[in-house]
């Protein structure tokens, strides 16, 4: 049914009906719940807003990126990576993976359709997703009636940017990590990075490769670690210990092979939490930084290590012990967050903080047909265990009574298309 709004444009409203679960977000947490579905022989729908799959990954990563952790950590279900691929694979080899697991099981998103906002139906007893999407001059807007609906847009959907004193008024460059490729434009520049995650240790390094004077504000106290221990992944050996000594063993073990390898890291202004490394990740997430060479540059000066910031100021920044540096730009490896609070009009099974209230293992389904998937802070294996876990209690719904079911749809003199 077409419409003639106000303004002069034409705004297309028509409601469809899915056969199945709408799930949004075709990063590799739809994927991974569609591949799963496709197994169990259930329709679905994943809307994505961006014009690709896996937008973080083809839009807002740096081209040095790699994966931080061994590839079978990685994999999503039904398809493992190649066996070409190396330990730690490239951005681009895991952006490849990704289409061909799209293609592999035959998952066609809808693209460019932003979920503005949906909600719980109580009287129909079903869910309306109600997206927009740029249509030539025109505004077309969508409203998604369906039974079950998937959150898949991840913990990393939206850039986040702190207020900081005297920033606005910065006369350099300000980029998030998200828009930064390489340090090839800094040259010979003063770059402020801030945030010492795995992202700004690395876009650290990045910048001493291109002859760049990075600087990185560490606030916080960081667990570094080896990426790898004789030979062996880090990660691979803290999961193996985990299924046989307790946390606080394990953490013990981590430490003291990390003063082997690294050495004292307080020595160089990198004070270590109090809580061991997978205490403090399984507490709240924080991953600790796998280190790839960035420490090497610290010791070296090539990476100076500054406090916190007090404010900014025309080309310079202040530090909270007093001290001013002169810097050209400043790259905010600040990190993302969840956007589901933004447009999922449900407060029970999401928190404010947009994710899931109980945590890994039980926060991959809520009431009323109501999953998420990719909110574990677990990584991609996580990911892969709640897809699993998706498909199989999709899969106990039978198909005659999906089809009863979706015969009782009111149409309220509305046109509803079926997918």
């Amino acid at each position: 049914m077409f419409e003639f709004s106000g303004n002069g444009d034409y705004l297309s409203r028509r409601s469809v009906w899915v056969h199945g679960p709408v799930i949004v977000g075709a990063g590799p947490s739809g994927l991974a719940v569609g591949a799963c579905l496709k197994e169990q022989g259930i329709p679905f729908v994943v809307l994505e807003k961006a014009s690709c799959i896996a937008s973080l990954w083809q839009n807002r990563t740096y081209d040095r990126l790699r994966l931080h952790i061994p590839k079978k950590f990685c994999q999503l279900p039904k398809l493992p990576f190649p066996q070409e691929y190396p330990e730690y694979p490239t951005k681009k080899q895991f952006i490849d993976y990704l289409v061909s697991y799209a293609s592999r099981f035959d998952i066609k998103p809808r693209f460019d359709e932003c979920v503005k906002s949906a909600k719980y139906d109580e009287a129909c007893q079903l869910w309306r997703v109600k997206t927009v999407t740029a249509a030539g001059s025109s505004r077309a807007e969508v409203e998604y009636i369906c039974q079950w609906l998937v959150v898949a847009t991840g913990e990393n959907a939206e850039c986040v940017v702190p207020e900081i004193d005297g920033l606005k008024e910065f006369s350099g460059e300000v980029i998030h990590v998200s828009e930064y490729k390489s340090g090839e434009k800094f040259a010979g520049k003063r770059v402020l990075v801030v945030g010492c995650g795995n992202s700004g240790m690395e876009v650290s390094l990045d910048l001493c490769n291109y002859n760049a004077k990075p600087s990185i504000v560490v606030r916080n106290s960081i667990h570094v670690l080896p990426r790898e221990f004789c030979g062996k992944s880090t990660f691979e050996l803290a999961m193996m210990m985990m299924k046989w000594l307790p946390l606080w063993l394990v953490d013990k073990i981590l430490l003291i092979q990390a003063w082997l390898m690294l050495g004292n890291t307080e020595n160089y202004g990198l004070k270590r939490p109090s809580v061991g490394p997978m205490e403090l990740k399984n507490a709240n997430g924080k991953t600790p930084v796998l280190d790839v060479g960035a420490l090497q540059k610290i010791r070296s000066g090539d990476i100076k290590v500054v406090p916190g910031i007090k404010r900014f100021l025309k080309g310079a920044v202040e530090l909270v012990n007093g001290e001013k540096l002169d810097i050209d730009s400043v790259v905010l490896a600040t990190g993302y967050r969840s956007n589901v609070p933004y447009w999922l009009q449900e407060t029970e099974f999401f928190s404010q903080n947009g994710f899931p209230t109980s945590p890994f293992p039980n926060g991959w389904k809520g009431k009323s047909g109501l999953y998420a998937a990719g909110f574990t802070k677990k990584g991609l294996s996580g990911t892969s265990a709640d897809a699993i876990k998706i498909a199989q209690d999709l899969g106990k719904v039978s198909v005659e009574d999906l089809k009863r079911k979706k015969q009782k749809v009111p149409c309220h003199r509305r046109c509803i298309s079926q997918l």
